[in-house]
Formats: C-alpha cells, structure tokens, sequence
C-alpha cells in the first residue's frame, strides 16, 4: 500500500475488512465527512454514510497515491463494490491520530 498516515491506513483497513465499527473509531467524535458536497457531521454521519454509501455498499478501497498539502493529506483511492467505482481524492485533516475532516472530490 502507499505510504498514507496511520488514521487513514486504519480507515482502509476497516473499509476492506467490512468492520463498521473499526471504520467509525477512526473518526474524531466532531469529524465531518463530505462526499462530493453532501456533508456528514459527527460520528453519527459517518457511521450513517458508511452504511449507505461505504461498508454497506462493499466498497473496497486501494491506495495509489499520497502527499501532504499544507495541513492536510490527500490520498487518492481506487474504489470499487456495489457503489462507486472509480479513482477519487480523499482530503484528510488529522489530529490526535484520528481523522477529523474527510473530503471525497470528484
């Protein structure tokens, strides 16, 4: 796999391995996810995206691509499942080895 920070490592981990739980720990209890403008708050959103649109959809998740920018990361992913398919930027803010803010861009 790319060499991508721990928090975001262990969010793939847990998308490949279909554990909702684990995939929800890796998020700040405040975090905000937003999927191409739809905006997740909270670990309530993420545990509710990650039901309609991730680990509730299969998705799988392969790393081909990391760099800071600024403050923040950006990983791109290959995504493939029973939802989108296709290769995206992933913007990450960490802090205390959690993700509080992921950005999914088209």
């Amino acid at each position: 796999m790319t060499d991508v920070p721990a928090p975001v490592r262990r969010m793939i981990d847990a998308t490949n391995a279909g554990d909702h739980d684990a995939f929800v720990a890796t998020f700040a209890p405040d975090a905000v996810l937003v999927d191409w403008g739809k905006v997740f708050e909270g670990r309530e959103g993420v545990a509710a995206w990650d039901e309609s649109d991730n680990i509730g959809r299969s998705s799988h998740f392969r790393a081909i691509g990391a760099e800071r920018d600024g403050d923040s990361w950006v990983v791109t992913l290959e995504v493939t499942g029973g939802g989108f398919n296709g290769t995206s930027d992933f913007r990450f803010d960490l802090a205390d080895d959690l993700i509080t803010r992921m950005e999914i861009t088209p």
